[in-house]
């Protein structure tokens, strides 16, 4: 299983760094995992649109979803047109995406599949496990399981038992990590930090951390070192077009550009 980091930055999109989007491969199958703001030019540099396979949202905040708007565009409205893109979506995640445009424009363009927090499902050869984890509005961390790897990724979250169960024993913990060591009073049920998420690694048995969605404007190297007071093993920060092999337990994550 290989993941490529479209973006990895919170809630607005930079000069520099789009927002979340993450791309995975395995067996030929291509699936796009948070289409946020900015994420379509970065996927071009790696796909054209007519590549994609899946798309699997975490939950409906545009800095994760917005640029599934362009992505079907640049699909349906082509001189010739790929089969209708599979989207798995929490339920109504991604309504208000699909309705910047008149529903018959695009209708041929995606196939919605909703669900709910705690379903088990396929993507291709992905077995896809979810967990409802705190967010300001719905969110599932999402695990991926293959018959070689396990990748786990949080989506947006706060603090949460079940985070170490998402990530138990995956080959690669994808986790947010807004904040560096402490959540502003206000959002601490709904973010998380970057001292926590390494916690939260070391208790999952992670084989590597990689965090993301840091607050624009963060110094990555110093949520390295926060998550790194918990987390001794091989961690890094979600830059764009890091590319990664989740087998390779032992592979530096040598892009922290942010």
């Amino acid at each position: 299983m290989q993941l490529t980091v479209l973006g990895g930055c919170g809630a607005w999109p930079t000069a520099v760094q789009a927002c979340s989007g993450y791309l995975v491969e395995y067996a030929g199958f291509r699936l796009l995992i948070d289409p946020g703001f900015a994420t379509l030019p970065s996927l071009l540099h790696h796909s054209t649109v007519d590549a994609v396979d899946a798309v699997l949202v975490s939950h409906g905040h545009p800095d994760h979803c917005a640029d599934l708007n362009p992505l079907l565009r640049a699909r349906g409205l082509s001189d010739d047109p790929p089969p209708a893109l599979p989207v798995y979506a929490p339920h109504g995640a991604v309504d208000a995406v699909l309705a910047l445009d008149k529903p018959s424009m695009l209708a041929k363009a995606y196939h919605l599949h909703e669900f709910g927090p705690g379903d088990r499902f396929d993507i291709g050869p992905f077995t896809t496990d979810t967990w409802l984890l705190p967010h300001f509005v719905p969110n599932v961390g999402i695990r991926l399981a293959t018959p070689e790897a396990v990748l786990a990724y949080t989506g947006d979250t706060g603090p949460s038992p079940d985070i170490p169960r998402l990530a138990q024993g995956a080959d690669l913990f994808l986790s947010e990590a807004t904040y560096i060591r402490q959540v502003p009073t206000a959002n601490a049920p709904y973010l998380l930090t970057a001292r926590l998420a390494g916690q939260y690694a070391h208790q999952a048995g992670a084989a590597r951390l990689l965090l993301t969605h840091l607050w624009p404007g963060t110094d990555p190297a110093i949520s390295q070192e926060a998550a790194a007071e918990a987390f001794t093993h091989p961690l890094g920060i979600a830059a764009p077009g890091l590319v990664t092999n989740l087998r390779d337990e032992t592979q530096a994550f040598n892009s922290t550009e942010y």
